[in-house]
């Protein structure tokens, strides 16, 4: 996941509402987004290499993103998966807070990241680039591939005209908050990050979708939870060329472990 916009506790009856955009090399194998066969409870596409996944959510209420920081010539073949930080919180049942302190006692091993685990209660963050782990207040955050809501000009696009939509109801406007995330305009020469890539590589990732050859953006998805115990996650997944190859939605059922705690 390359790029993800978030209103936690903001809208009326939809405690979580996420946009985000997985961008990935075409080549690496992906599952689309589905009810895991060995984790009933999970709803998330899967990485078909390592196994793990960019973003997900549970029958439980629990959700997990994660974005990979940009420092280039600095990546680690050896590390472990980032995309299993969101799963084993997924799996998992560690309050989220909890969860990102036993995670941030061994976040050097991983090349780097951002990771927010939450659920209709409470969200955390932490990248293994910028020291402990942090609450999350009630609010709109983004995330790309520096810090949380750095001001990359993907990201300040974005999250504006994700604000934009939320400006509306009824809410989700799923046609609204995928226009958001199809944005293909790069930004100027003049405005463009300075991560130690080459300033063509620069412009080429600075669009919020990316569409080229080799690298781009892989899949679209909006995630919602509603106070009425409803979820649902949409997918969009794209071709090389940026048209659609494939969309799913995925509708559940959610309670949150408190309340099934209390049931019995």
């Amino acid at each position: 996941m390359c790029l993800a916009v978030l209103a936690l506790q903001t809208l009326p009856g939809i405690p979580v509402l996420i946009a985000a955009n997985r961008d990935e090399f075409h080549a690496r194998r992906t599952y689309a987004a589905a009810q895991w066969d060995d984790a009933p409870d999970v709803y998330a596409g899967r990485d078909g290499v390592a196994g793990g996944t960019w973003m997900g959510v549970t029958a439980g209420g629990r959700y997990a993103v994660v974005t990979n920081f940009r420092e280039p010539g600095q990546h680690r073949a050896d590390a472990p998966s980032r995309g299993a930080l969101v799963e084993d919180f997924l799996r998992g049942v560690t309050p989220p807070a909890d969860y990102l302190a036993a995670v941030h006692v061994a976040d050097q091993a991983y090349n780097g990241f951002n990771l927010i685990v939450g659920d209709t209660r409470q969200a955390w963050y932490l990248s293994n680039r910028n020291g402990a782990p942090m609450q999350l207040a009630p609010g709109i955050y983004a995330l790309s591939n520096h810090l949380l809501d750095t001001p990359w000009p993907k990201l300040a696009r974005t999250k504006a005209a994700f604000s934009a939509v939320l400006r509306h109801t009824p809410q989700p406007d799923l046609p609204a908050l995928f226009s958001a995330l199809a944005d293909r305009n790069p930004a100027d020469d003049n405005d463009l990050p300075a991560t130690g890539l080459p300033q063509d590589r620069e412009k080429l990732l600075s669009s919020p979708f990316i569409v080229s050859p080799d690298y781009g953006t892989r899949s679209s998805s909006v995630l919602a939870l509603s106070d009425d115990g409803s979820g649902q996650l949409d997918e969009r997944r794209f071709a090389p060329d940026g048209t659609v190859s494939g969309e799913s939605r995925l509708t559940f059922s959610w309670r949150s472990e408190k309340a099934a705690d209390m049931l019995g």
